[in-house]
């Protein structure tokens, strides 16, 4: 009864000594603001409205949409992992935030969620935040290939990620990753600073697709 009284302190101050020493990174996650930088994931409309068929969000897919790669979202990022759903105000953007953003993310349900699962994260604004997000994508220069083509094709993975590195001086190739599902093109994910400069991102590169060609639907 003795041993029994006196084990639970002891593991009770283990634990609080355990808490107290982990790295601070490991008892901040999900807190707005702090993390380490962004993924800008572009994402092949084609390709999603392909896959996803009757379930895909109309006003990126209906008819007469002749969409290329739109922004899927900028996502603040660890060096592992990512904080999503951090608490933050307002939780959800303004319909005027919300529309100003439908040039280059194509659908209000997109928009509302990114700032929902990983706007709220930034430790901005919706307003600083979408402004943050078009400044990545104006960043960017999407290689001729892929402005607009017209006819279904097959590319190489690599030649996708060598494309965008020839368009855009000063990305290096783990700085970007080409993302597929079983045989189509679906995203280029590009890493950032939060300054927006380009940078390494082991973990994201580890993590691109591995289907060495890749279908590329044409813009609708």
């Amino acid at each position: 009864m003795a041993t029994t009284i006196w084990r639970r302190p002891a593991i009770g101050l283990w634990l609080l000594a355990l808490l107290l020493t982990a790295p601070a990174a490991a008892r901040n996650i999900n807190v707005a603001g702090d993390f380490d930088f962004y993924v800008l994931s572009l994402s092949w409309s084609p390709s999603y409205c392909e896959a996803e068929g009757s379930r895909a969000d109309r006003s990126q897919c209906s008819a007469g949409r002749p969409y290329a790669f739109v922004v899927h979202g900028l996502w603040p990022q660890y060096e592992r992992g990512f904080p999503e759903f951090c608490r933050a105000l307002p939780s959800r953007a303004p319909e005027t935030v919300v529309r100003a953003m439908l040039d280059v993310m194509p659908s209000p349900n997109l928009v509302r969620h990114e700032w929902e699962k990983h706007g709220v994260c930034s430790g901005m604004t919706p307003q600083g935040y979408f402004a943050k997000l078009r400044a990545a994508r104006d960043r960017i220069a999407i290689p001729p290939a892929f402005v607009g083509p017209r006819d279904y094709r097959m590319v190489g993975t690599m030649d996708v990620e060598r494309s965008f590195q020839a368009a855009n001086p000063g990305l290096q190739a783990d700085a970007v990753a080409v993302t597929c599902d079983s045989r189509r093109l679906r995203e280029v994910r590009i890493c950032m600073t939060k300054d927006l400069r380009f940078r390494p991102c082991p973990e994201i590169d580890r993590r691109a697709c591995r289907n060495p060609r890749l279908a590329v639907p044409p813009v609708r």
